[in-house]
């Protein structure tokens, strides 16, 4: 088999658009592309490994496809679904059963010999962390807003007070619905000093210094490709809220940011990352926060394109001398 031909596995659920775009990108080059969602493990998705003195090796099965575990040139890592346990399983035997996947079938996912990854599981992780996200891009050089993390009320009060106009925005998106279970979002908001009552108290909060931003960017780093986007035409603190209202316009990156966006996935060792920048009134860029596994196939099929050609050339021929 040769290079060319080692397959590329893609770590995703079924319903990643954004992985399909890159997944069209590989078909069309006849690379071998094999797909798993760890939350189909063990029901449809079975693993085999051995560990002896030659290393990793075994094999891993989905639905419809096989993939001997030595033999993945990359992996894509892009939204799987949770681990999970078999149907039926409740209580501690669930949990149980969960936690065993979420370090055996995971530990092996995060091991594989010689394969290139986009990005490492373990580097998302460590990346995801907003306070460790803004105090590494103010050491790489990147202007971040006054920012304050807390739960005490008092702090809140005077930090709107002293910084504001302040936003809140959440500290991680993760999944919460209402008492029908229709999914709800945690937008960005304006915050007043009389809005910040005990409620503050219960978890950690993400108050920011609002920048009167005159347009924002979306900069996709894919290895050394930068690809940088200005967004128009958002009305309010949260651009993701209105995308029929935006245009997207592909730019030249900032020679400022360049710099201090390298430093910045050097420091977490990510191949992938999502900037988002606000521009102020003087066209300076305010850093709000890095998506190690950030969507970018929202901005017009132009820049949509280029992105998924670079991830694909990474994960086709990863390890080839230039």
């Amino acid at each position: 088999m040769t290079g060319r031909q080692l397959p590329v596995l893609v770590v995703t659920r079924l319903d990643d658009v954004t992985a399909d775009v890159v997944i069209d990108h590989l078909n069309r080059r006849s690379v071998p592309v094999i797909r798993l969602d760890p939350g189909d493990f063990p029901e449809t998705a079975t693993l085999s490994a051995r560990l002896d003195d030659d290393g990793l090796s075994g094999r891993l099965r989905t639905a419809s496809r096989k993939v001997a575990l030595e033999r993945v040139r990359s992996v894509y890592w892009r939204r799987p679904r949770p681990y999970t346990a078999p149907a039926g399983l409740v209580g501690q035997a669930r949990t149980w059963c969960i936690d065993q996947a979420r370090y055996g079938l995971g530990g092996v996912l995060a091991s594989l010999p010689g394969a290139h990854y986009v990005n490492h599981p373990w580097r998302n992780r460590d990346a995801e962390y907003k306070p460790v996200q803004l105090s590494t891009a103010i050491r790489c050089g990147l202007s971040v807003p006054p920012t304050l993390i807390t739960n005490e009320p008092p702090e809140a009060q005077q930090f709107a007070r002293e910084y504001g106009p302040v936003i809140y925005k959440p500290l991680r998106h993760t999944d919460f619905t209402a008492p029908d279970d229709r999914p709800l979002t945690v937008w960005v908001e304006n915050v007043a000093p009389d809005e910040l009552h005990d409620g503050v108290s219960h978890t950690a909060h993400l108050f920011q210094q609002r920048i009167d931003s005159v347009a924002d960017l979306r900069l996709t780093v894919v290895g050394e490709q930068l690809f940088t986007v200005r967004i128009d035409g958002a009305p309010g603190q949260d651009w993701r809220r209105h995308y029929d209202k935006l245009t997207y316009t592909p730019i030249d990156t900032p020679p400022e940011l360049v710099k201090g966006v390298r430093a910045y996935m050097d420091a977490f060792g990510l191949v992938f990352g999502a900037f988002d920048f606000g521009l102020d009134a003087d066209e300076r860029p305010w850093m709000y926060e890095c998506n190690p596994n950030g969507q970018w196939a929202f901005c017009g099929e132009t820049i949509t394109e280029k992105i998924a050609a670079a991830l694909a050339d990474h994960l086709q021929h990863a390890g080839e001398a230039p």
